[in-house]
């Protein structure tokens, strides 16, 4: 299947698993747009894209590869702090 701008997730996914050592927010919407068009999974009109879009696709691929400032740290198992 094909997807479009329309399926950020799925657009975010794939863009972290083709680029795990990108850092989205360190790219342009230029670069995001450049880099969904590019993929093989991408099937729709690149014209089509908003910058409203390609921001909403930029967070998603952030918080799909993690935030590190925002995790949780791990639970301790009790042994003195």
């Amino acid at each position: 299947m094909a997807w479009t701008w329309q399926d950020i997730s799925e657009l975010a996914e794939d863009l972290a698993g083709t680029y795990p050592e990108k850092d989205p927010l360190r790219l342009s919407t230029k670069d995001v747009h450049r880099l969904v068009v590019a993929m093989p999974t991408f099937g729709d009109e690149p014209a089509a894209a908003t910058e409203s879009i390609l921001e909403s696709i930029q967070a998603a691929w952030f918080e799909s590869k993690g935030n590190p400032h925002s995790k949780s740290p791990s639970p301790r198992t009790g042994e003195g702090d």
